[in-house]
């Protein structure tokens, strides 16, 4: 009989068991529900389901499996905390400002404006995006298409009411943006909420669209999709940024987050960097083979 002790490690069975564990699971959200994380950077799912399992008092992810499967609400609660929501007002002030200096004077000459807000969260960025189309006087011939995956988000942002808290941080974005009014204009408060006016809204349609399994549904002049694919596969970002490729229009415009980059992507050949420093590309041809 050979005594010979198997040279294994423990934390490296624990690994493979969790990642077990955690293919299932994904493969049932994606069968339940058709959304598709399994491509979605581990360590970024892995952050959102450890936390739920511990607000729940969950002892495995297995057992996580089977409430998703078998208990009614778990697995819309699982698809809200995958949603990627923290989003603020002119976010990032010197991608608004670059925008509003360099690609609104291209766009003045547009007959219509088409602007897709991809994973607008609970909508600060496309509000933001609003103010400054109006104040440029651009806003009433521009469509903004705001979409994002979890329902529950784009309730709230139709509602255009944000934290009355948040209003001395989006006041400062909005100024350091090249905002030109007192931004007390564009909206009214009670004692909890700032709410931005209806006439922002009236050129916002709000839409569920999953970047991962839906497909193109129109021909754009301007792609935003920020600190959203930071999330994602390098397998997965070729593949949202193919549908974006496809769904902007000759010489269209595409901002990314500070944190992403069109570099070493296999679209960035169709594209030329716009603003570098504020990650905008202009689309260079109509069509990729």
């Amino acid at each position: 009989m050979n005594n010979q002790q198997l040279d294994i490690d423990p934390e490296a069975t624990i690994d493979k068991k969790a990642d077990l564990e955690l293919d299932l699971l994904l493969n049932a959200i994606y069968q339940l529900s058709s959304f598709d994380f399994r491509q979605y950077a581990r360590s970024s799912i892995y952050r959102r389901i450890h936390n739920r399992m511990k607000i729940d008092r969950i002892p495995t992810i297995s057992r996580l499996l089977e409430k998703v499967i078998h208990e009614e609400g778990v697995l819309e609660q699982l698809l809200n905390d995958f949603s990627i929501n923290v989003t603020e007002m002119f976010r990032d002030p010197s991608f608004f400002q670059a925008f509003r200096t360099k690609v609104v004077p291209i766009l003045r000459d547009y007959p219509e404006i088409r602007i897709w807000h991809a994973g607008c969260a609970t909508g600060e960025e496309v509000f933001s995006m609003a103010i400054l189309l109006k104040e440029e006087g651009l806003l009433d011939k521009t469509v903004l298409y705001a979409t994002d995956m979890n329902e529950e988000v784009l309730k709230k942002a139709k509602q255009g009411a944000f934290s009355l808290l948040k209003m001395k941080t989006y006041t400062r974005n909005y100024l350091q943006a090249g905002g030109t009014h007192a931004f007390s204009e564009y909206y009214q408060t009670n004692h909890l909420y700032a709410y931005f006016h209806s006439d922002l809204l009236k050129n916002i349609i709000f839409a569920q669209h999953n970047l991962v399994t839906d497909q193109s549904f129109n021909e754009f002049h301007v792609i935003i999709c920020r600190n959203v694919l930071i999330y994602f596969t390098t397998e997965l970002q070729n593949q949202v940024h193919q549908l974006f490729l496809e769904s902007l229009g000759t010489k269209g415009f595409l901002g990314l987050g500070d944190k992403e980059t069109l570099c070493f992507t296999e679209t960035m050949e169709y594209y030329t960097e716009f603003v570098p420093k504020e990650k905008f590309y202009q689309k260079v041809i109509k069509n990729a083979e």
